[in-house]
């Protein structure tokens, strides 16, 4: 075995130490907060914990905690469950529902609301309820039969309505659930009206349960034939012995599947009872797979706190360098915790794919750490909600240039309008980390003609500069400005740039440095290289596309001349090439705060030993460096997903030397 063997070996050992620690948290964690939510003190929402869940799935499919159901306490005496009563599949978005639905292709799919309460199943014989058992452990559960009697919902005997009582022997099942007029009325110290809830039907003396509600959504008998042929009837049945049912809505396909969930997002803040997502079933009853401890047929398609429902009230456009990008500013909505009314809607293209309009009303996300988007637009079937077309500026605000349209990109072509100048001098005095020279000094020079273009920034002395910083009395006085003299000093110090730094300088609408080494990565590493590839050569390169090789190419060509003036000339150093150094070969992804220097410090360091970073995790990234290694965040959940160490900052030190 070579070193590279013993290296490789050693992040496997590792990286398995690492998940079964985090393996290990995750089911004390699981099995703490399924305990407490079973026993009506839930003290976590159910995002976080499916965040949880997730987690664990991830790294260890198979974990029996996955395939549980937590118990109930031990106040009641124990009863076996008519049917079973275990955990459904979940999806998170419409992402994972579509790979859900690829794979369950029906003719039908009928969607029923997802109560936000606890599973209670009322058993009965001959048409006579003979216990209430509460879910358990999935198969066995609390008989709180005396306290479901004072419950709304729930009979005592099922007469139809000429008054026959059935012979209906076999289980009904549904969830207890708290409307919110109650909750406020009379428990709004409770965090919730599943807590209060799960609290109330778990009393000794039933106190309390009067002001609960059972809303039901199954039912199976346990003798003679099943009272009805599919899902619809089985709805059906239970109406008429005059069970509250869930509401049901029948969908051709998935994606309607998907339209109806934006509007039933919408339409929830207006019931008096918690949902929490949809269940979506076959016609058929297939009770071959309700058996299994997580049935594979059917599956609960959650809402998130990661998203939201809320109405577009216009569309701003930014306008940053050449490029006016529109935003999209919305009614305020909590995601996460945090407050939300404004998402980047890309581009007139994404405007027309979405249908967008002014009033229209939309699905915002916010997913991980990603920042807020507009997924989707909700149909609205109130006629009587006008909505307006966006209205796309036409001209450039500075220049009056008639703007560019392409779809992908609204700009203003004209490379000598004042305003794609200025931003290109602050970028490119941003990339080349010329600290001293401000925002401020640059738009006075720009202001005052001094600077006109990157080659102008490299033509100050301090004979420029003293205006800037001294008074008419002290330049009289041919006084020395230390102020002018350290300005200076810094734009001479930061003549050495990175092929990556020196094209991101140029501010090429979208192409960063990261996004130029790439490009180094794929074997143009040099200017001229860079000059001489094609479009269709650049959109081949990972990460790049159609588009983004189109605007790179363009903005080479409109840079050409000064670029090529300020290498020749000497007024800039480029290193060319791919540079070689003790991190050679390895990539790293910074999150969270450093304590001994800043992230883009550490990124520097990464580069200037011949390293790359990422801004993401991503399939065959070296190292995540983080210190809070042992966080649930998405990236650290994406790296033990992919097998990537995981490191702190004292780690990273090590490596680097």
């Amino acid at each position: 075995m070579d070193l590279f063997d013993l290296d490789e070996a050693a992040s496997r050992s590792d990286k398995a130490v690492s998940n079964a620690k985090r393996i290990a948290e995750l089911e004390k964690l699981i099995v703490k907060y399924q305990k407490s939510y079973y026993n009506g003190e839930g003290e976590i929402s159910d995002a976080e914990f499916d965040s949880l869940w997730d987690e664990l799935k991830l790294l260890d499919p198979q974990n029996p905690i996955l395939h549980k159901v937590g118990a109930d306490s031990g106040n009641f005496e124990k009863a076996s469950h008519v049917m079973p009563m275990g955990s459904q599949e979940k999806a998170a978005n419409p992402e994972q529902f579509l790979s859900w639905a690829q794979k369950h292709k029906y003719d039908e799919y009928l969607v029923e609301y997802k109560l936000d309460g606890a599973s209670l199943e009322l058993q009965y014989n001959g048409g006579i309820l003979v216990r209430a058992v509460t879910r358990g452990d999935g198969s066995t559960g609390d008989v709180i039969t005396a306290n479901a009697l004072k419950m709304g919902g729930v009979k005592k005997e099922l007469y139809d309505a000429d008054g026959k009582l059935s012979g209906f022997t076999g289980g009904v099942r549904g969830e207890v659930i708290m409307k919110r007029s109650v909750h406020k009325k009379y428990f709004s110290d409770k965090a919730n009206c599943r807590n209060a809830a799960n609290g109330l039907m778990k009393r000794k003396d039933g106190s309390g349960s009067e002001h609960l509600t059972l809303i039901a959504y199954d039912v199976w008998a346990t003798q003679g034939e099943q009272p009805y042929k599919d899902e619809e009837e089985k709805l059906a049945w239970l109406k008429k012995y005059g069970f509250n049912t869930v509401v049901l809505k029948i969908c051709s396909n998935a994606d309607q599947v998907i339209e109806y969930r934006a509007k039933v997002m919408e339409e929830r803040k207006n019931l008096d009872y918690d949902i929490d997502g949809l269940v979506i079933k076959e016609r058929a009853v297939n009770h071959e797979d309700a058996l299994r401890a997580r049935p594979d047929r059917q599956i609960a398609f959650k809402f998130s706190l990661e998203e939201a429902v809320s109405v577009v009230r216009k569309v701003e456009w930014n306008e940053s360098g050449a490029t006016y990008t529109p935003v999209a500013v919305f009614d305020a909505v909590d995601l996460n915790g945090t407050s939300v009314q404004r998402a980047s809607l890309a581009n007139p293209n994404t405007i027309a794919a979405l249908g967008l309009q002014i009033g229209s009303h939309v699905i915002v996300v916010k997913r991980g750490e990603i920042i807020p988007k507009i997924e989707s637009v909700v149909p609205q079937e109130d006629k009587a909600e006008k909505t307006f077309p966006v209205e796309l500026p036409v001209k450039c605000e500075t220049c009056g240039s008639t703007l560019v349209n392409e779809g992908t990109r609204l700009y203003c072509p004209n490379k000598s309008c004042s305003k794609r100048i200025l931003h290109q001098l602050l970028k490119w005095v941003s990339v080349a980390d010329i600290r001293d020279l401000g925002d401020t000094l640059v738009r006075s020079l720009f202001a005052d003609k001094v600077l006109n273009s990157i080659s102008d920034i490299y033509k100050l002395d301090e004979a420029v500069l003293k205006p800037y910083f001294l008074g008419q009395e002290s330049l009289g006085n041919e006084k020395e400005s230390l102020g002018a003299k350290k300005v200076a000093l810094s734009i001479q110090s930061h003549r050495k740039l990175s092929l990556a730094k020196f094209i991101a300088g140029f501010d090429i609408e979208g192409i960063g440095e990261t996004v130029v080494e790439k490009l180094l990565d794929a074997g143009y590493d040099t200017l001229e290289k860079l000059f001489a590839a094609s479009q269709e050569e650049i959109a081949g390169v990972y990460g790049f596309a159609k588009v983004m090789a189109q605007i790179l190419v363009q903005g080479l060509l409109e840079n050409k001349d000064e670029m090529e003036f300020l290498v020749k000339s000497g007024t800039i150093e480029v290193e060319q090439g791919i540079k070689q150094g003790s991190l050679t070969g390895k990539s790293f992804c910074f999150t969270g705060e450093l304590t001994t220097m800043k992230r883009a410090d550490a990124q520097t360091l990464v580069k200037q030993k011949g390293g790359s970073v990422k801004t993401s995790v991503v399939k065959g990234l070296s190292y995540l460096v983080t210190n809070d290694t042992s966080s649930g965040s998405s990236k650290n959940v994406k790296a033990a997903q992919l097998g990537i160490p995981v490191i702190n900052e004292q780690e990273f030190l090590a490596l680097i030397g």
